[in-house]
């Protein structure tokens, strides 16, 4: 069993489901409600506990009963939460809008999260303890660089979603073994568009990057080495707001079993196709067993090597939709 710790955030979110998005100025029906736990800490924690890893949450949720309802669905799903402080005032929110074709969009108010500036007592020793330390950007920076320096110096793979993308300073980068984007934070970091690109420039800067494609699956990058794209399995969306969350969560694990990258890459996809098939974050994210079966039916599916100038990624969107397939690895 693979030790994971993950520094991050935990959110209630607070979904509306509706057949199309609203615009600017435009109120339209929704079909249902849910409060629901998630934050991309919480949910790359759960993801990697109900896979194999065993977990250790490292954050902060408020003194208020979603606070309460956090901290009991990670310790459900078999994540540590001795480190998950509890703090004066409300917890972290996302307020998500999930349309027909399972799409979403997503504002989020960090509550207690943003109370988390630091390492407190006990953390290092836990971030020492572990193989692998996963981190986003939803904590405030200074906590997330402050993690990355422990994993450094104890010599722990970390791994690093920057999501929501913003500039990344250089020491966090230098302290980064995988950096996993989606296209749109790809693109955000180096300017870059085409993910093939985008990839080859962010190896200047981190030794290793997977850029998680959507309907198109994954590319992986790592000095050194040829680029490797891994496509993704064929499954009817339904909500697609924790795919990335799984992905990395299960991805964590399969590096720490010492997995080679293109069998985690596609044991990490096959788990994110499950998820989109599902509403909901944390809930909708597979055990260990159905990802493994579900991998091993699509055992026919191979990676192959990534040309370049090879077509870019399809439009955000494309592909999707109850009735159409979609690649579930991760947007």
């Amino acid at each position: 069993m693979t030790a994971i710790a993950v520094l991050g955030s935990t959110n209630m979110d607070l979904v509306a489901y509706v057949p199309k998005a609203p615009r600017t100025g435009e109120t339209v029906t929704g079909s249902a409600f849910r409060t629901v736990p998630g934050g991309k800490g919480a949910n790359q924690a759960v993801a990697a506990a109900r896979l194999g890893g065993e977990v250790v949450m490292i954050g902060a949720v408020g003194a208020d009963e979603f606070g309460v309802r956090l901290r009991s669905a990670l310790a459900s799903a078999g994540v540590e939460t001795a480190a998950l402080r509890t703090v004066e005032g409300a917890s972290g929110t996302a307020h998500i809008t999930v349309d027909d074709e399972g799409g979403n969009s997503i504002v989020v108010i960090p509550g207690a999260n943003a109370r988390v500036t630091g390492l407190e007592a006990g953390d290092d020793s836990r971030i020492a303890a572990s193989d692998t330390l996963l981190l986003q950007l939803e904590l405030p920076l200074e906590a997330v660089l402050a993690g990355a320096r422990a994993a450094r110096a104890h010599g722990v793979r970390t791994v690093l979603t920057p999501a929501p993308a913003r500039p990344l300073p250089a020491e966090l980068l230098a302290a980064t073994d995988l950096l996993v984007p989606n296209e749109h934070e790809a693109a955000a970091l180096t300017g870059l568009t085409d993910p093939r690109q985008a990839a080859a420039a962010l190896l200047h800067e981190v030794p290793e990057v997977v850029v998680t494609l959507g309907a198109a699956g994954v590319l992986w990058a790592a000095r050194g080495r040829e680029p490797l794209a891994v496509p993704a399995t064929p499954v009817r969306a339904v909500d697609t707001t924790a795919a990335g969350d799984t992905f990395v969560g299960a991805l964590a694990v399969a590096l720490g079993e010492g997995r080679a990258m293109p069998e985690a890459l596609r044991w990490a996809s096959a788990a994110a196709a499950l998820s989109v098939q599902r509403p909901g974050a944390q809930d909708s994210m597979p055990t260990r067993g159905e990802t493994d079966a579900f991998a091993a039916a699509d055992a026919g599916g191979t990676a192959t090597a990534a040309r370049p100038g090879a077509g870019s990624a399809p439009p955000a969107g494309a592909g999707t939709g109850a009735g159409a397939d979609e690649r579930g690895a991760a947007s």
